[in-house]
């Protein structure tokens, strides 16, 4: 691959990752436009596309996809990188070079990078052009994760293209002018208005053995400043095993036990039985500790879940963010709920705020309720995106063990 001359397939395929140059801008030009990047500090400087996964145009770049990554399997796909340390900025030696051509193979680094064997800004940014494909944090540095993933063999991303384009082609019709879309191995959501994104949320998710489900329904109401009624099955699952090892989690927590007679001490509880499962538990408001936050955006489904703020806003800075018991969280909620209500009377951002600051307990109903699908697609392509990868989570793809996911709790290189 290192006497690059682009084929018809290739030009889409580097043109599908989101790096190729116009035919009016040199190379050069473009790794200017990087070094600027890299030089600016922006942590996050990669493309993101406007085109919303579920439409006609995602669909026809995907289909686009798998001619390119056919090709490129007949002519070898990519080799195996082959390295055991932690490469970024000034690194040197063979595996910056290997790592080089297998980011060109893919279109994230441009041919005329050239073969030195020293980790420069070109580099970096091709690695976090990659990363932003594969759903990881776009820091730039060769970690074990980004290495598992450049290490997915060709024939593996094929059939998630195939698995997923079948998926892409059951949303191809309309959806609505306006719709929310949750894809869950993706752990994103994505609010889509005229045909083009117009926010985008990183989530939290079901975790393997308490999975989001799919679902097509629409959002009526947010519930500002909400309680939170802990399920049946967290009870069972969370809070008793807790409470045996913590007994104060409960007060700690603002969460009361409501018995048929009213509130119940947690010390006149035996934990060390059933007894709780009889109890309904209640965390009282507040944004700052209750499990749903400040916001919770219920969507009438048979399954009992919803959407919610958080108070561990963390989580949506890690690359695994599968740690619900179903519902999802939504990143920047705020704005997630301004584009929600924003054909409301009466419901404007500073009304908004205004609202949470307050602490009060209002609902607010949705003039135009919003269709909201949650849906599971790990492989997509967009003509201004480049071709997405996610792990398949909960093995519906049928190729095995997530390579990513399969990472999660192990020592970095």
């Amino acid at each position: 691959m290192s006497n690059f001359c682009l084929t018809r397939r290739e030009t889409v395929l580097a043109l599908l990752s989101g790096v190729a140059a116009s035919a009016a801008a040199p190379a050069f030009a473009q790794q200017a436009e990087w070094r600027q990047s890299y030089d600016s500090g922006a942590r996050n400087a990669v493309l993101r596309s406007s085109t919303p996964m579920l439409s006609p145009e995602s669909l026809q770049a995907t289909e686009q996809a798998i001619a390119a990554y056919r090709d490129l399997a007949a002519r070898g796909g990519w080799p195996m990188l082959q390295v055991s340390e932690r490469l970024s900025v000034g690194s040197r030696g063979p595996g910056v070079v290997a790592l080089r051509q297998r980011l060109i193979v893919t279109g994230d680094l441009d041919a005329n990078a050239g073969t030195s064997n020293v980790f420069d800004s070109y580099v970096e940014a091709g690695l976090r052009q990659f990363q932003s494909r594969v759903g990881l944090s776009t820091t730039g540095t060769l970690t074990k994760a980004t290495l598992a993933a450049l290490n997915v063999p060709i024939d593996r991303r094929i059939r998630q293209l195939e698995t997923n384009v079948v998926r892409l082609r059951t949303w191809s019709g309309s959806l609505g002018q306006r719709y929310v879309v949750a894809n869950i191995p993706a752990a994103m959501v994505e609010t889509v208005e005229n045909g083009h994104v117009a926010t985008r949320h990183a989530a939290g998710v079901g975790k393997i053995d308490r999975q989001s489900p799919l679902l097509q329904t629409k959002i009526p109401e947010v519930n500002f400043n909400p309680t939170w009624t802990v399920p049946a099955s967290i009870i069972r699952k969370d809070l008793i095993p807790k409470m045996q090892k913590e007994p104060n989690y409960l007060t700690e927590n603002k969460i009361r036990i409501i018995g048929p007679n009213g509130e119940i001490p947690p010390d006149r509880v035996n934990w060390r039985s059933d007894e709780a499962t009889r109890y309904t538990f209640r965390q009282d408001p507040g944004g700052d500790f209750n499990s749903l936050g400040f916001v919770r955006i219920n969507i009438p489904s048979p399954h009992g879940v919803y959407m919610h703020d958080t108070p561990s806003k963390g989580i949506f800075g890690d690359d695994y963010r599968f740690v619900s018991s179903g519902c999802i969280r939504v990143q920047n909620v705020r704005d997630y709920i301004a584009w929600l209500l924003k054909n409301t009377p009466g419901w404007d951002r500073a009304k908004i705020d205004e609202v949470i600051a307050s602490g009060e307990r209002i609902n607010a109903r949705i003039a135009d309720p919003v269709a909201c699908y949650w849906v599971y697609v790990t492989a997509w392509a967009t003509p201004d995106g480049g071709v997405q990868f996610r792990d398949d989570i909960y093995n519906k793809d049928g190729l095995g063990p997530a390579p990513v996911a399969a990472l999660q709790g192990e020592q970095d290189i």
